[in-house]
């Protein structure tokens, strides 16, 4: 029997849960496909036997993909947000999410080919903004509002005034 978790996000795919819930456990430590549901019986998005929703978990958050059908879209609204420890860290989670059919947004934000939303967000940057020297935070505020992806040293730049 499966362990139902008490809150859980779910998120509506039009089919391809199952391939989006593997792509985050393959990309993001701490997560992984739990069970795969089957439909009992035809349904408006589907037919017996197809996947209807998918147990996975990303960085130990627990979701549910629903392949829902066409119709409804992510949007901002919703997103994941993942605090990375360097320019490396960052680098490889933007790559992997953009790379494989996503799209750049501003100030961290991306979109994964499902229309998810991820801000890759640099502990670096979230210190900078919310320092006690705010005159430094304005700075690193200003130059994250000129980015898409996060440039850590330029961050520190500007918080150093440079």
């Amino acid at each position: 029997m499966t362990t139902i978790a008490k809150n859980t996000i779910c998120l509506w795919f039009e089919r391809d849960a199952e391939e989006a819930a593997r792509f985050y456990a393959s990309t993001f430590p701490g997560s992984a496909v739990g069970a795969v549901h089957r439909a009992p019986g035809d349904y408006p998005a589907g037919k017996q036997g197809d996947v209807l929703t998918v147990e996975f978990t990303v960085m130990g958050i627990p979701c549910l993909g629903l392949n829902g059908g066409p119709g409804i879209q992510q949007n901002e609204a919703f997103s994941f947000q993942v605090a990375t420890e360097d320019q490396a860290e960052t680098d490889r989670y933007w790559k992997a999410i953009v790379g494989n059919g996503g799209q750049e947004s501003e100030c961290g934000w991306c979109k994964d080919k499902w229309g998810v939303s991820w801000q890759i967000t640099p502990i670096a940057l979230t210190r900078a903004y919310t320092s006690l020297d705010r005159a430094a935070a304005k700075r690193a505020f200003d130059a994250m509002m000129t980015m898409k992806k996060i440039d850590i040293a330029v961050i520190e730049a500007a918080v150093r005034g440079k």
